[in-house]
Order: structure tokens, then C-alpha cells, then sequence
């Protein structure tokens, strides 16, 4: 039974453009791997409106304090772990925010945990040690789309009432049953046949790369196209940030570097300050009248300025 339910799904097909792999010169195998992978932005590029659908959701759980919630085995939950772990220095977000769950747990990260994928049981109680709400969003990653750790999570999640998405590298995939905005991404038969850390694993990180960047550009984490929420955790972003107070601002270099160590090394401080010629103390101010969206809080000292 579990051999034709694998026979069925994309992500175990032989590739018939890589029949042969072994006998193929470097370069060759290297031309064909890189054609394979062209396909991947295309097929995600078929899911889009299913795509927006869940940033949109994990928008409205942000703006309800909400959590997002990935949840995988194996490369997947890779995958979703390193998308949450991402998000702390890019955006300046606290790490109970964005949350990686992967079966079998931090151990999972470096060896397979026996067993751990095939638990329906380890997927609500991962949910539940996290204790989920209904204010959060559960996004559940599988490129076979029919993983039980993954299905248990969704299905916990929605008795609880939170929201819930998927991302499947196969077309009717089993956990889109069980998820209010589910995604799948046909990327074709692997190169290497069943090995979805390629095809499908490089889909997935679009995907995740999509859902928290264009999150957080929804909560105010972005002004223009600047991070402007990074955190300064060394040196190179210590200098990344004084770059991007210079390029918002137009700001010289040691202005910019005066201003960054004034509003405490917060960069989306520093450049209000600089832009509305204020103080730290009513910089901050503005920002939270604004939901910490720079951009309107310009807008807004512009019609304060109008009115006086």
C-alpha cells in the first residue's frame, strides 16, 4: 500500500532527463542539475495566489500578537527552522515570533530521529509545548504532502481554532486536506530521483523566503526596500546599518554613525530622528503612533506640519 501511495507522488518519480546520472561527466551533470533547478521558480511562480492568501493570514496574526508556526520533518522542517531563526537579526523580532518545529526536535537538525516523522501524536504535542492559540498561524512543510507529524499539528491546530496553511511539493497532497490556505508547487520528478532536499527543498526556502519577508514588510519591518528593523549583532551589521541610515536619509557616513549611536544603535529610530529633526524620546513616540511603519510616520509629521 505505502509503495503506490509513493508511486503516485511527483517527488518520487525516476527523471527521465537524468537517466544515466552516473555515467554523465561533471560538466554535464552540472548543465543538467542547473536546468532542473530553472523549473523550481517557475512552478512556484504557479502557486502565487495561493502564496499571497497565506501572507495575508500571517499578517492578520501578526497584528493579533500572533505566532507563525512552521512546522516539518527532515529537510523540511530544516527548512522552517532556519526561515525563524533568519528573522531575528533581519527584522529585529523577538524568537517566540517566528517558530521552526522539527520532528524529533533540535537533535533532528544534524541526524535523522527515528520514527519521529511518522508520529501524528509528537505533532500535537509539539503545538501544544508551545501552547498554541488562536491567534496563531500553523504552516505545516512537506514535499511529500503526506507526512503524519505535519498532519497531527494541523489537525490539533484547528480545533483550536488557529489558522492554518501548507507547502506540498506534490499536487493534491494529503496535508492541503487538512489546512485552511494550503500551497502546492509541482516542480517535477527530482534530479536525483526521491532526494527533495534539491527541487522541492530549493521551492520550499521561495516559499518560506516569500511568507516572513513580505510578513514583515506588512508590519512595518521595512522602509522602502531597507531593512530597517536589523539587528547589529557584529561588526559587518554595524556597518550595514550606518549604510542603511545613509541610503534613507541621505545622511554622510559620520552623521549617520552620530545619529545610529544616539538612538541606541536602532536604525528605524536613528533615521526618524534624522528625517523629522527630533529627539530620541519623541522619535520613538511618532514611530508607535504610526504602528512602526516609517514611512507613515513621515506622512504623518508632514500633515502635522501642514496643519501648524
Amino acid at each position: 500500500m505505502a509503495t503506490i501511495d509513493l508511486d503516485k507522488l511527483t517527488t518520487e518519480r525516476r527523471n527521465e532527463a537524468t537517466f544515466g546520472l552516473d555515467e554523465m561527466s561533471v560538466a554535464e551533470a552540472c548543465r543538467k542539475m542547473n536546468w532542473e533547478d530553472q523549473r523550481v521558480a517557475l512552478a512556484v511562480n504557479e502557486a502565487l495566489p495561493a502564496i499571497q492568501w497565506v501572507i495575508e493570514e500571517t499578517i492578520k496574526a501578526f497584528n493579533k500578537g500572533g505566532r507563525l508556526i512552521y512546522m516539518g520533518a527532515g529537510t523540511s522542517g530544516r527548512l522552517g527552522v532556519l526561515d525563524a531563526a533568519e528573522c531575528v537579526p533581519t527584522f529585529g523580532v523577538e524568537p517566540e515570533m517566528v517558530v521552526g518545529l522539527i520532528a524529533g526536535g533540535k537533535a533532528a537538525m544534524t541526524v535523522a530521529v527515528e520514527g519521529a516523522e511518522d508520529s501524528y501524536e509528537l505533532g500535537q504535542q509539539d503545538l501544544k509545548d508551545l501552547q498554541l492559540n488562536a491567534n496563531d498561524l500553523v504552516v505545516g512543510i512537506a514535499a511529500s504532502g503526506r507526512t503524519p507529524y505535519v498532519i497531527g499539528g494541523l489537525n490539533y491546530a484547528n480545533q483550536i481554532g488557529a489558522a492554518t496553511a501548507t507547502i506540498s511539493c506534490n499536487t493534491d497532497a494529503e496535508i492541503s486536506k487538512h489546512a485552511h490556505f494550503p500551497i502546492e508547487v509541482d516542480c517535477g520528478a527530482e534530479f536525483l530521483t526521491g532526494s527533495t532536499r534539491l527541487k522541492s527543498g530549493s521551492a520550499q526556502k521561495l516559499i518560506l523566503n516569500m511568507i516572513s519577508t513580505i510578513s514583515m514588510i506588512g508590519i512595518g519591518k521595512v522602509y522602502n526596500n531597507l531593512m530597517v528593523d536589523v539587528k547589529a549583532t557584529n561588526e559587518k551589521l554595524v556597518e550595514r546599518s550606518k549604510r542603511i541610515i545613509m541610503q534613507a536619509t541621505e545622511a554622510d557616513y559620520e552623521t549617520a554613525a552620530r545619529y545610529f549611536e544616539a538612538a541606541d544603535q536602532n536604525v528605524k529610530l536613528a533615521i526618524v530622528m534624522l528625517l523629522t529633526n527630533c529627539e530620541k524620546e519623541t522619535a520613538a513616540a511618532k514611530l508607535t503612533a504610526a504602528g512602526g511603519f516609517v514611512k507613515k510616520t513621515l506622512v504623518g509629521d508632514s500633515i502635522a506640519e501642514a496643519i501648524i
